[in-house]
């Protein structure tokens, strides 16, 4: 009687120390991943160091002729710690960060090509005016509070990652989970002055949301996630999912409030841009002139996933993106096969798999791959299985390797992330 009546409490207390005992590995993970960014960085601040060093030299003692060694344009070695932040603020960070201090454009001119600064229209307003907002309360400028911002919503979302998967499978998978996200090389997003971390977080909380049928809150940080990125929209549909479900189960109208929230992010940066701009669709204008984003509907994936193999060697950005469509095969294929995921989370992951899929130009990429992260909770599941759990420390390995590799090829413009 009393060995019966102690065992949900007894059940309660070891799950709670199976919980705490995840975040503690969750969160030596995260740690460390955010090490090897640093360490990818470095490596390239080192790189550039070197090279303007040589160059001064060079300048110095008369060995490069063709420039005036009492020229003002001489560039002098800046410090290691601006050299890392320039990388951490590269590529996408460099448009984040104009909109954070300039705003959008009122007028975007005609044949507009990427070089031009009003191409910042294609970003979505979430991230870089959540970045002014903290700016104005953090000392430190734009580019400390763009990367604290994204330090700390890489924290939560890790944590919702353990949630999630503790509400789908059990919190026996919670501690997989969380590491394979911290370290998965797509990581790198949360350290860079990147959108994904904000939508990733965004998207995990709705999803978490929905699992609890709080529909409302499940709206309101679905249409955040909407306004965020363009795969945000993956979140309408997770929500439009959701309510289909409970309302051919149990009649629940009150779960429409979730697909009809959900939008109003993405709507509305479309209205306000055409009004703002004082053109119609121009966002899709800019998509098309200054990025080129038409649609391959995978054929471009396929074409450099084959041209890795028949032509190796030649191209990071082939090699970076034959391992993405294969890799993400592979999730797919575990997602599927193995462990299925929720209807809610499936729909998310699908939308977010063919939007990476589908454009001619920046096609399958570990950050795409990332934000289809409920894909990589089944793989945990998948990977915790006795007869697997050998594999895991070199999973483990090759995922911190990869944070290194990918951090320090983007720093040096050498492939397109």
């Amino acid at each position: 009687m009393n060995e019966s009546a102690s065992s949900p409490v007894a059940d309660a207390t070891e799950e709670h120390r199976t919980w705490v005992a995840a975040l503690k590995a969750a969160a030596f993970a995260f740690f460390v991943s955010r090490i090897m960014v640093m360490v990818g960085a470095a490596i390239v601040a080192a790189e550039m160091r070197a090279d303007e060093n040589k160059i001064r030299s060079q300048i110095l003692f008369g060995l490069d002729r063709k420039v005036d060694p009492h020229s003002r344009g001489l560039v002098l070695p800046r410090s290691a710690g601006r050299m890392i932040l320039d990388v951490l603020t590269s590529w996408d960070g460099i448009w984040y960060l104009r909109i954070t201090r300039f705003g959008y454009p009122s007028f975007v001119p005609p044949s507009i090509t990427y070089e031009e600064p009003q191409a910042r229209v294609a970003f979505f307003p979430a991230y870089p005016y959540a970045v002014r907002w903290l700016d104005r309360i953090l000392p430190g400028g734009d580019t400390f509070a763009a990367l604290a911002l994204n330090l700390a919503l890489g924290v939560v979302f890790i944590v919702l990652v353990g949630l999630l998967t503790r509400a789908w499978f059990g919190v026996r998978y919670a501690r997989t989970a969380m590491v394979l996200c911290a370290v998965f090389p797509g990581s790198f997003v949360l350290s860079f002055a990147y959108s994904e971390a904000l939508l990733l977080t965004m998207a995990a909380a709705t999803l978490l949301a929905l699992h609890h049928e709080r529909w409302l809150i499940a709206g309101l940080f679905a249409a955040l996630a909407s306004a965020t990125r363009p795969n945000g929209v993956a979140v309408i549909v997770a929500c439009a999912v959701a309510a289909a479900i409970a309302i051919h189960k149990r009649r629940d109208f009150r779960s429409l409030a979730a697909p009809l929230l959900a939008p109003v992010g993405f709507v509305g940066y479309q209205l306000w841009i055409d009004s703002h701009a004082d053109e119609s669709r121009v966002w899709f204008r800019v998509q098309g002139e200054a990025w080129k984003e038409g649609a391959s509907f995978g054929l471009t994936a396929i074409r450099r996933t084959l041209e890795t193999f028949t032509q190796p060697l030649t191209s990071p950005t082939d090699m970076i993106t034959a391992a993405s469509f294969l890799g993400t095969l592979a999730l797919v294929w575990i997602a599927w096969k193995r462990h299925r995921l929720p209807l809610p989370a499936a729909a998310y992951s699908a939308v977010v798999v063919i939007l990476m899929l589908l454009p001619a130009t920046v096609t399958a990429r570990p950050r795409f791959m990332f934000t289809a992260f409920p894909l990589f909770i089944a793989a945990a599941v998948w990977f915790d299985a006795p007869r697997r759990k050998e594999w895991w420390p070199y999973v483990v390995g090759t995922g911190m390797a990869g944070l290194v590799t990918l951090t320090a090829l983007y720093g040096v413009l050498g492939v397109v992330p």
